[in-house]
């Protein structure tokens, strides 16, 4: 991929979290979305999507190549943020993050450029070290078109973590310098 392409598309994830760090988000406000027993919750873990993480600061964009295709940014409430900052791992309890996903399309203004197009996914993950111990602390939920994804897609997501990334607290993004 073209440098260009990989400086446009680190300008389009910073320009889609501008005003990332709203001090009502940044509060701690909503730093818990597990509700047990509700409909909007993921089916294995009963994570929901946190309220304001629109407004969440960034902490980096991806972009995902064959098969998905996909541009991504994670982003995380204070939490998260500060156990980025100092470095600390495991992450404390309350941290959250959130990976927001969409397909990826040419600018129609600036060639070079991949902008995000459709979106696909939200996938939270909450730090709760007692509550999902048997997930090495974390919970996981998957939205689609902010519902919850079905079964089949809850159970990959923790596999695929302590595969890949145990040894950073089964956290695969790391912070945007």
């Amino acid at each position: 991929m073209k440098l260009m392409s990989v400086v446009a598309l680190t300008a389009v994830a910073a320009a889609l979290l501008t005003g990332a760090t709203v001090a009502a988000a940044q509060s701690g406000a909503s730093t818990n979305p597990v509700k047990s027993g509700n409909p909007n919750a993921s089916p294995i873990y009963g994570v929901t999507l946190p309220e304001g993480y629109r407004n969440w600061q960034l902490v980096g964009p991806a972009l995902e190549g064959e098969p998905l295709n996909e541009l991504r940014t994670v982003v995380g409430n204070k939490i998260a943020i500060n156990a980025y900052k100092r470095g600390e791992l495991p992450f404390p309890d309350g941290a959250v993050l959130v990976k927001l996903a969409w397909k990826y399309t040419q600018s129609p203004e600036f060639k070079s450029a991949l902008v995000p197009g459709h979106a696909t996914t939200v996938q939270v993950m909450v730090k709760d070290s007692k509550k999902y111990a048997a997930s090495g602390g974390w919970g996981y939920g998957r939205f689609i078109d902010g519902k919850p994804a079905d079964l089949a897609q809850h159970q990959t997501c923790f596999a695929c973590h302590a595969s890949l990334v145990k040894n950073r607290d089964y956290v695969f993004t790391r912070l945007a310098p």
